[in-house]
C-alpha cells in the first residue's frame, strides 16, 4: 500500500492523487516547472565548488531575518520555524542556498551583462511625447503649418483639436517605451531631440503630430536595472536548460 503524501482530517491522501488533484485544477503544469527549475539550480549548484559564500553574510541575513518578522525571542522563533515545518538547521541551509544561488547566478550572467543591456537598451529607454490626434488630413496638415510658421503654440493646437484625452493636459502623453512605439514612429523617434515636431504621420486611421518633450535614457550603472537584467538572463538560462530535459512522470498509487 501506498504511503500517504498527506493527511487531512485523518484520511490519508497518496502523492499520486495529490498529484491528480493538481492536474485537474490546471496547475499540475506549473508545479512541475517550478520543481524542475528547483532541479536545474541544485545540479548546477552541486557541480560548482567554486561559489564563494560569505559565512558572515549568511549569518548577518539570519539576524536581519529574525529582526524584520519580530523573531529575536528564541522562542518565538522556535515556534515559527515548527508552524513552516523547519529546524533551525534546515532554516539556516535554506539561506545559504539563496547565496550560493545568487552567486551562481552571477557568474552565469556576468560575462554577458552589458552586451544584454545593449541589445534591451531600446526598450528600456523612455521618451516623452506630445500630440495632437485628428481625423482629417486637410486640418492636420494646417495644424502642422501653423506649428512651422509659429503662428500657434502646440498646446493651444492640442486643446482646441485632439480627439485623445490628453487634449485636456495640453497633449502631454506620458513617458513610454521607445521599444513599444508603433514601428512607423520608432526609427523616427530613436536620437530625435527634445522639442522635435515629428508628423504627420498616420496611426491607426488617424493622423497625428507629435512634440518630443524628454529622451530618458537608462544607465548600465543603475543598480535597480542591473538586479532586473540579471534576473531575465538567469531565467533565460535556465529556459534554455529546461528545454533540454527529457521528463518522463508516472501517476500512481
Amino acid at each position: 500500500m501506498a504511503q500517504p503524501f498527506l493527511t487531512v482530517n485523518d484520511e490519508p491522501i497518496t502523492l499520486g492523487q495529490s498529484l491528480r488533484y493538481l492536474q485537474s485544477s490546471g496547475k499540475l503544469q506549473s508545479f512541475l516547472g517550478e520543481m524542475l527549475r528547483q532541479y536545474i539550480v541544485d545540479k548546477e549548484l552541486t557541480s560548482r565548488e567554486n561559489l564563494n559564500i560569505n559565512s558572515s553574510a549568511v549569518e548577518q541575513a539570519v539576524i536581519n531575518f529574525r529582526l524584520e518578522r519580530n523573531l529575536t525571542d528564541p522562542q518565538a522563533f522556535q515556534q515559527w520555524l515548527e508552524s513552516n515545518q523547519m529546524s533551525y538547521d534546515s532554516f539556516h541551509q535554506q539561506v545559504e542556498t539563496g547565496f550560493k544561488r545568487e552567486s551562481l547566478k552571477l557568474s552565469i550572467v556576468q560575462p554577458q551583462l552589458e552586451a544584454y543591456f545593449q541589445e534591451r537598451k531600446p526598450f528600456l529607454d523612455s521618451i516623452i511625447l506630445s500630440r495632437i490626434v485628428v481625423a482629417d488630413y486637410e486640418l492636420v496638415e494646417t495644424l502642422h503649418r501653423r506649428l512651422q510658421e509659429e503662428e500657434a503654440r502646440f498646446e493651444q493646437l492640442a486643446r482646441e483639436h485632439s480627439l485623445t484625452p490628453e487634449r485636456n493636459v495640453n497633449g502631454m502623453m506620458g513617458a513610454v517605451s521607445l521599444g513599444s512605439l508603433p514601428d512607423t514612429l520608432k526609427p523616427i523617434m530613436t536620437g530625435a531631440a527634445p522639442g522635435q515636431i515629428v508628423g504627420p504621420l498616420e496611426i491607426e486611421g488617424r493622423w497625428c503630430i507629435f512634440r518630443v518633450e524628454q529622451i530618458i535614457e537608462v544607465s548600465f550603472d543603475d543598480p535597480k536595472l542591473k538586479q532586473r537584467l540579471q534576473n531575465e538572463l538567469f531565467e533565460r538560462w535556465i529556459n534554455e536548460k529546461l528545454k533540454s530535459l527529457t521528463v518522463k512522470m508516472q501517476i500512481t498509487d
